[in-house]
This record gives C-alpha cells, structure tokens and sequence, in this order.
C-alpha cells in the first residue's frame, strides 16, 4: 500500500476525483445524517482546501488547528476554509481566498485537483471540499486570531484503517446520535469530526480504504 499511495501522480489523483464525484465510484462513506427538524434555517455555503504535498518523498495532507477564541469549532483541527462570500464565483474561489487569509498561501501556488462531494455540519454550513496540490516547503504565515497551528500528516498513516473508528456523537433530544470519525492522536493532535470525514472521502474517492 505505501509503494501505492506514495507513487499516485497528480493526473492520476485528479483522475479519480473526478470520477468519484461523477458517481462512478460507489459511496462508501459515512456521513451524517442529521434529522431533517435539527436545522431551522437553510445551510450556508462554505468551501475548504484539503491541501496536498509531498514531504520526504511521500504524500501529506496538511491541517490546521483553530484557535481556543473561535465561536464556532474552536481549537479543532481543521482544513483551511470558511464561508463562501458573495462575490465568490465558485468554491474553488473560496477555499483558495480562505487559505491566502488564514496561512498566506498564495492562490496561484495550488494546483487543484479537483473536488469531494459536499457535506453538510453540525453547524448547518454546506461545505465544499477543494483538493489542490500545494509546494512543500513553503513560508506560511498564520492570522493567529482563526489559526493557532499547522502540520502534517502521511497519506499512509491517514489510510490505515487501525488509526480511526467511528463513534457516536449524541444529538439534542429527542434525535439518535450520529455516527462520527474519530482518528488515534497524531503529533498531539485530535483529527475528528467533519475535517475527519472529509479526509476519510478524500481516501475513498482515490481507492485507498
């Protein structure tokens, strides 16, 4: 599998994005299925970059941490994003304007790739995942009142399956839980949530779980 993984080119992840979105590649995630009467109002839309390097000859997602100060999802690991603004003319608009605001990543230094099926949170956002490749090494900097962190995690370790499970996460009364991806602590940090389950599609859609 590591041979596998490491040896993906960008045409050939690019390949499989675009097929997994077209519906070809059968569904195998998990995501949540919130009761249709959690929300009152209708989602917001939002994008994020699942940013793709290659570090010591081996393929990386890179992550963020939010800040404790945030009011929504503080001090999470996240994927660099946010709410799409008005003049935004396609997700891939957003999640680049995003990335440029929260680490300094230069839009016309992120190849995309191309796109994950979109999903909808717990904070009732409707969010597109973009995955672009990024150049590695690069001189971040972080706007410390939304990101605390950044760091990296392999492709392999991320695809094994004996690092991450699904637990259930309680909803307000009288809704079920939902199921919910958890990964082992990586570096210190906790991978959960929704960043989780789009890392999990992102795996799926190149045939890797």
């Amino acid at each position: 599998m590591t041979s596998t993984i490491n040896t993906l080119t960008e045409i050939e992840i690019s390949e499989r994005l675009a097929k997994a979105l077209s519906g070809e590649t059968e569904a195998r995630s998990n995501n949540p299925r919130f009761p249709s009467d959690l929300f009152q109002n209708s989602p917001l839309d939002a994008a994020v970059l699942v940013p793709l390097l290659i570090k010591d000859n081996e393929w990386h997602i890179l992550f963020t941490r939010r800040t404790s100060s945030l009011p929504e999802h503080s001090g999470q690991v996240a994927f660099p994003g946010g709410r799409s603004d008005p003049g935004d003319t396609s997700p891939e608009v957003t999640a680049l304007r995003e990335a440029q605001e929260e680490i300094n990543l230069t839009p016309g230094k992120v190849n995309i790739l191309g796109r994950l099926h979109q999903l909808r949170t717990i904070s009732n956002y409707c969010v597109f995942p973009v995955v672009g490749r990024i150049p590695w090494p690069y001189e971040f900097h972080l706007a410390r009142e939304e990101v605390s962190r950044i760091f990296t995690i392999q492709l392999e370790w991320l695809a094994d399956p004996n690092n991450h499970s699904v637990q259930l996460r309680e909803l307000p009364s009288p809704h079920s839980p939902v199921p919910v991806i958890y990964f082992d602590r990586y570096d210190g940090e906790l991978l959960w949530g929704i960043s989780a389950q789009i890392t999990i599609n992102f795996l799926n859609s190149l045939n890797l779980i």
